[in-house]
């Protein structure tokens, strides 16, 4: 059984020990997420520089609603980045007193390493492309196909789930361990009222009484996916890389597909 999360004065923080990830025996297969990741899970209180460093272990066993967001957001970093044979476990106590045994599973392996150390610059970029492509504006949960040029989806993601999945609806970059965090989005023009009608209005933007284009949480919309972002790779149906307006190019791209 995975080891409690120690909470010492030298913790190092979630995102800084390897002891806090622990292995199991399955293994991954499938490169599809449903995204219920609710946009206040993003917010900036939820991804302070203390929630993201030496205070980590300490907002993970919050019994309050920032804790309740840390927590959320965890299990979705651990699904993107480690795979079924990896998992993160720890305990936390709410109000009553009642104790808590969490454990969180791995799932996509985007970034699987972060079991036996610290993410890499990749891993952090990978890890906040996943994120950001599974947030909904509505904290609805749709199905969606994951498809990116960085292992492992680059070989998963083959040609049935493509074609069940057809409609390419944008591209999510970005890097939430940065001194300043940020997430990027850019949309496809011909699935911008398919993604609008599947409440996937973090991909392709959402409108207000005024027509204008609202960013999704801290999730900044740039525009059209042709503006941004390389030409879409025909076998695999993604964006290669795509250039931010502030950090460059990056090739830790996480493309997204609909129904």
């Amino acid at each position: 059984m995975a080891p409690e999360l120690a909470l010492d004065a030298e913790t190092d923080g979630l995102l800084s020990s390897a002891d806090e990830l622990v292995s199991g025996n399955a293994l991954s297969a499938n490169a599809l997420s449903a995204n219920a990741l609710s946009a206040n899970a993003l917010s900036a209180n939820a991804l302070s520089a203390n929630a993201l460093s030496r205070e980590a272990a300490l907002t993970l066993k919050d019994p309050g609603e920032g804790g309740e967001l840390f927590r959320t957001l965890v299990k979705y970093m651990v699904s993107c980045a480690l795979d079924e044979s990896q998992r993160f476990s720890f305990s936390w106590t709410d109000a009553a007193g009642r104790t808590h045994d969490e454990v969180y599973r791995g799932e996509l392996g985007l970034a699987d390493a972060w079991g036996r150390g610290p993410l890499d610059p990749g891993g952090k970029q990978i890890v906040s492309a996943c994120l950001a492509a599974r947030t909904n504006r509505y904290g609805v949960s749709v199905v969606i196909s994951m498809r990116s040029h960085q292992a492992p989806l680059r070989h998963e993601v083959g040609r049935e789930e493509r074609e069940a999945y057809p409609h390419v609806e944008g591209a999510f970059w970005g890097d939430l361990f940065a001194e300043t965090p940020y997430l990027r989005a850019c949309y496809t023009g011909a699935s911008v009222e398919l993604s609008r009608a599947a409440l996937r209005d973090c991909a392709a933007g959402h409108v207000d009484g005024d027509g204008d284009l609202e960013a999704c949480g801290m999730i900044e919309i740039v525009g059209d996916c042709q503006a941004h972002c390389s030409k879409l790779h025909p076998p695999g149906q993604y964006y290669k890389d795509c250039v931010d307006p502030e950090s460059g190019k990056t090739r830790y791209v996480i493309t997204t597909g609909l129904r």
